[in-house]
């Protein structure tokens, strides 16, 4: 029986399939202590996770990596959800990370999830009851802590912006036992107040530290405010149920405050320019107003009956001249004709035939063109008299043929 040889190749390849297409080892959640961590050029985590007896190596991915709040260092405690495989090309088990949680945070993030269902289909997340915020707030409440920068940092964003708006602060705690219900209560007061904005927020923190904000009172207390509430819980890549209440969510504080607060040097600048830009239209409009009318008048002023009458007038002078142009030029063209018809009349009477050596025979009244017509008495016309002749002879043919070949001028 021959044996069946295998190449590291197919060994590990067959052992990474086996990995991968068991159920068991797909999206599970892995506890321990964080060692030995390094975070690659590329973004991708490789570490390994360990507890009392054991040790696996790990990675997580530079598009995992990015969602990770705080970035975990040796000797921290973590939950893990992930798949466990082999890298075939060396060999090694190992632990794929999709997500990264400190220790106990796991239980928090899914009870965060469960409550943002929840409530999100009671409609306190709806986007359509956002409230826009006011463009010139007068005076803004703040629900956070005395002790923290949150009040120092809207006080300057403040200060720098508009120093006429007003800030209210209502000191309250921010984490731990009773941070809930006093945040709560402090969005309440502020409200009886009648602020035109109130900012309710804290710094940035673990997701247990920001878990007051999570609570069912605070984000009922928001979705109830009377006035627009701004939640500015944490940092950019912190996320509270009170931001989906709120009807605007800022990332940090100082992001609050110049959101609330519009630059009172910059809505001058802006001011001006509408008002510069109201002036170029109003010119504008003026000048086209002013130019229609123009229009209106010029043709009104040709409309005038004594003007149209004018024109009717100078019309008529100028049609009557080319009609008298044309008939004199019409005449000299004709009178031009008669006289060349006048001159080649004249060069064909016949007082001008028998001025040239002809002569014409006559018999009666008629003239005599065949000798065929010739009776035995004629009278011949000259050009300076008339002759009466007897015909002695006649004939017939070509009268000029017997001078053909006599020399020119010889009868």
């Amino acid at each position: 029986m021959t044996e069946w040889v295998l190449t590291v190749s197919q060994l590990n390849e067959y052992v990474g399939r086996s990995l991968a297409s068991d159920p068991m080892l797909r999206s599970i959640l892995l506890q321990g202590e964080i060692g030995a961590f390094k975070k690659h050029v590329s973004g991708h985590w490789y570490f390994t996770l360990k507890d009392e007896n054991s040790r696996i190596n790990c990675v997580m991915y530079r598009q995992n990596t990015i969602h990770v709040r705080e970035l975990p260092s040796e000797g921290d405690r973590v939950v893990l959800r992930g798949s466990a495989g082999l890298y075939t090309a060396g060999g090694a088990y190992q632990f794929y990370a999709t997500s990264l949680e400190k220790n106990g945070q796991g239980e928090l993030y899914l009870e965060f999830e469960r409550r943002k269902e929840r409530l999100s289909k009671e409609g306190l997340f709806d986007e359509a009851k956002k409230r826009p915020l006011p463009l010139f707030p007068r005076v803004i409440a703040v629900v956070t802590s005395k002790t923290g920068a949150v009040i120092h940092d809207i006080n300057t964003v403040a200060s720098r912006r508009d120093p006429s708006v007003q800030i209210l602060i209502r000191p309250s705690l921010v984490q731990g036992s009773g941070a809930a219900e006093d945040i709560a209560a402090g969005i309440r007061e502020c409200c009886s107040l009648s602020p035109d904005v109130l900012i309710v927020g804290r710094g940035g923190g673990s997701l247990e530290d920001l878990w007051p904000f999570n609570e069912e009172i605070v984000v009922r207390a928001i979705a109830s405010s009377t006035v627009p509430v701004i939640s500015a819980v944490g940092h950019e890549i912190d996320f509270t149920l009170a931001d989906f209440a709120a009807d605007i969510r800022a990332a940090t504080p100082s992001a609050a405050a110049e959101i609330a607060i519009p630059e009172r040097n910059a809505l001058r600048e802006q001011v001006q320019e509408f008002r510069n830009q109201l002036g170029s239209n109003a010119q504008k409009a003026l000048l086209t107003c002013r130019q229609a009318v123009l229009g209106l008048e010029k043709r009104l002023h040709l409309q005038q009956p004594g003007l149209k009458l004018s024109r009717i007038k100078q019309r008529s002078t100028e049609l009557t001249a080319s009609m008298q142009q044309t008939a004199e030029r019409y005449l000299l063209q004709r009178k031009e004709a008669v006289a060349v018809l006048a001159q080649r009349t004249a060069s064909l009477s016949p007082s001008k035939v028998l001025a040239r050596g002809y002569s014409v025979i006559m018999d009666g009244h008629k003239p005599v063109v065949s000798i065929r017509d010739l009776g035995e008495e004629a009278d011949i016309c000259f050009i300076d008299g008339t002759a009466h002749v007897k015909i002695m002879k006649r004939k017939e043919g070509n009268a000029f043929e017997r001078f053909a070949d006599r020399e020119p001028g010889v009868v």
